[in-house]
């Protein structure tokens, strides 16, 4: 893709999703995310009628006089975007891979991230941490993200979820709304969720493609696995084949759901040949009905 290409590709996202948010989204983000919890302020001599649970012990035995600590509301939000992009991801049988749905819905929730006044961060995992870029806020920094997710090409081909989930926790040390976008083509995630949803609240963004879950009876066909690179060829007029395949799916799917349910991260699901801001919208209506 050219430079020129590439620029008319951003204006064309940022056109289409800031429509979104400008009609539909920004009020459902507001609702959910608009700025939950106390922070830290100052300390200041203690008063007549102060909650007595919020001195500062060390300070006041400093000063042999009480101080409380004094707390305001934590308005602004960091949102981070977690971004699997592994080989899978560039499978897409209908109207769009699920990589470039990925980040038609990472600019969704960036441009209503900044109308809320909120930070946005980015990190782009393969087998590895791919690329991290830092939240910040503004229109030219989620146009900075944006052309990433267009125009990134990772070194890994495989799913690392664990290890991306453990990148966050150790660069981002304060609570942040992180989204990851992944079709959670991989095992073992379990442990490296539950850790990071105690700190971060953590929501999984599935992303499926309905090829990927029904193999059609059209005769011998070659495979190939888009992270590995093996290929084999398969016989999809075989019962046993089909079978087996769902099979496969169906477990993939109930490991997720047990991995979401146990760590009480909370799931939206894609389907790449559906549109993409129904499940969105629900999601956001079902956080704002549980504040």
């Amino acid at each position: 893709m050219t430079t020129s290409e590439l620029l008319k590709k951003v204006r064309q996202v940022e056109i289409k999703t800031r429509g979104m948010v400008n009609q539909v989204f920004s009020g459902e983000y507001h609702s959910v995310f608009k700025g939950r919890g106390m922070e830290f302020s100052e300390v200041r001599e203690y008063s007549y009628g102060d909650d007595i649970r919020k001195i500062d012990w060390n300070v006041t035995a400093r000063n042999n006089k009480p101080f409380i600590k004094v707390f305001e509301e934590e308005r602004e939000l960091t949102v981070m975007l977690v971004v699997d992009v592994s080989r899978s991801g560039q499978f897409g049988t209908v109207t769009a891979t699920k990589m470039e749905i990925a980040t038609e819905i990472c600019a969704v929730l960036a441009f209503s991230a900044i109308r809320n006044n909120d930070k946005v961060g980015l990190i782009m995992f393969s087998d590895g941490v791919e690329k991290f870029i830092a939240p910040n806020k503004g229109k030219s920094h989620i146009l900075r993200i944006v052309r990433e997710l267009l125009s990134f090409q990772p070194k890994g081909t495989g799913t690392n979820i664990s290890g991306a989930l453990q990148y966050l926790n150790n660069v981002i040390k304060k609570r942040s709304i992180s989204f990851v976008l992944s079709d959670f083509i991989d095992a073992g995630y379990d442990n490296a969720l539950r850790i990071v949803s105690k700190r971060h609240d953590v929501i999984a963004v599935t992303m499926n493609d309905p090829r990927e879950r029904e193999l059609p009876k059209i005769g011998m066909v070659k495979m190939t696995d888009a992270e590995s690179g093996a290929e084999r060829w398969i016989d999809t007029g075989d019962a046993n084949i089909r079978r087996s395949f769902d099979h496969y799916w169906k477990q993939h799917d109930e490991r997720m759901k047990k991995a979401f349910l146990s760590t009480k991260v909370d799931r939206i699901t894609i389907e790449t040949h559906k549109p993409y801001l129904r499940p969105l919208v629900d999601f956001f209506k079902m956080r704002e009905a549980r504040v």
